[in-house]
């Protein structure tokens, strides 16, 4: 009988009868070929769905109760017509900066149920719908946008720029991808205190194209960290279409590359979203995987308020999109099909929601500026003598001149 090691060295000895396995540590699994070959062409990831565009279930809707259904279709609303308003006062001059969640809403709430207040998230910065989900108040989206004393962030971030630790909602910041490795990190110290909880990162298709998309893919790999990437593709990164950006299949096709567990979903489907991310937390918890989810939607509304949408894309493009594809509508017929949803309860809501929302701009908008003592605090545990010295300084010169130093707007 043949030793172990003698049959490897017949095998490798006679290769046209044997499929033989290399021994590189590179690519363990890879079998030697005598046919020289190219790769190029792999079979397109499918895009997994729930409902198709009626509102009809394909498959079976996750198991939730009809008080979280419509809890998730009612947040869906809180947003946009959060959105609505706040686009119109950065228009009027009344906040700075703003940006929009239209047609992306599914993203936001189907993920966030999927979630636990013990995972932490990190947004980009078209998250709004994912803070909404988790408890964030109203109150609390228009303090930061008017910079005001309740502000967190007191007043030293952007509109839109929002966090709490209470929620486990890791402050946005502007540069694309840089929230991406630290929610690898973050992953890996979940892991390593034996938390069942996970790190999700949020960033849109533009941001995959950051170096820091692929080092944190393969630093989430090599660790086995309990990290969901969850990538909204939504056509466009700011004015850049998606045929400029890759010749790829898409960004879910980078995931088996670096050898993470691959989801492509509806994101205009938050039926599906909730599955798929749910899933994508049990990898994570269960098998100690990270997980890549792309959720496939379209950004209906402008980039930002600093950004005009018809110089690169027709108005008829967009159109048909929010008629054939909205994931409101969508969610709504399927709710109605169920019987947990009308006409009548849709005008109740909007008009309810309206007030709401108008009530806490009006509150926001009234209060003072942060104090001015935030602009030396909280960098260090205890101020040093540079900066107690420019605070003084500060202090000396709006004393001295108060003509040109106004400071009844802030608080003291």
């Amino acid at each position: 009988m043949l030793t172990r090691l003698s049959s490897r060295i017949l095998r490798r000895a006679r290769p046209r009868f044997y499929s033989v396995q290399a021994s590189f540590p590179g690519a363990p699994t890879s079998q030697y070929t005598e046919t020289l070959k190219v790769e190029r062409d792999w079979p397109v990831i499918p895009t997994y769905r729930v409902l198709d565009l009626e509102g009809n279930a394909l498959s079976s809707p996750p198991p939730l109760d009809d008080s979280v259904l419509v809890n998730m279709y009612e947040k869906m609303l809180t947003l946009n017509t959060m959105d609505v308003i706040m686009y119109e006062a950065q228009r009027q001059g009344r906040i700075s900066f703003y940006m929009t969640s239209y047609g992306e809403e599914a993203t936001h709430m189907g993920s966030a149920a999927a979630l636990t207040l013990d995972d932490v998230v990190y947004g980009q910065y078209r998250e709004a719908g994912v803070l909404l989900y988790r408890g964030f108040t109203l109150d609390e989206f228009m303090n930061q946008m008017y910079s005001n004393d309740l502000d967190y962030g007191k007043g030293r971030q952007m509109p839109v720029h929002y966090g709490t630790k209470k929620l486990n909602f890791q402050t946005i910041s502007s540069p694309l991808g840089t929230q991406i490795p630290q929610a690898v990190g973050s992953a890996y110290a979940l892991k390593l205190a034996g938390k069942k909880a996970v790190s999700i990162c949020y960033f849109g298709d533009g941001a995959a194209s950051e170096g820091d998309f692929h080092a944190a893919l393969n630093m989430a790999s090599t660790t086995e960290s309990p990290a969901i990437f969850f990538c909204r593709n939504n056509g466009y990164a700011i004015s850049t279409p998606v045929k400029d950006q890759y010749r790829g299949d898409g960004i879910a096709a980078r995931g088996h590359g670096y050898g993470v567990d691959t989801i492509r979903v509806d994101g205009n489907d938050v039926l599906a979203v909730y599955n798929a991310t749910k899933e994508a937390r049990r990898i994570c918890i269960e098998e100690s995987r990270p997980v890549l989810i792309e959720a496939m939607t379209y950004r209906v509304g402008h980039h930002s308020t600093s950004d005009d949408s018809s110089a690169y894309r027709s108005k008829q493009e967009v159109q048909d999109w929010q008629t054939n594809d909205s994931p409101i509508n969508r969610f709504r017929k399927y709710l109605e099909k169920n019987k947990l949803w009308n006409e009548e309860k849709e005008k109740k809501f909007a008009t309810d929601i309206k007030k709401q929302v108008l009530k806490s701009f009006t509150a926001a908008e009234k209060r003072k500026k942060p104090s001015l003592d935030g602009l030396f605090s909280e960098v260090y545990d205890k101020m040093p003598p540079h900066l107690v010295e420019q605070q003084n300084e500060l202090k000396r010169l709006i004393k001295q001149y108060p003509e040109h130093y106004d400071t009844s707007g802030h608080a003291q």
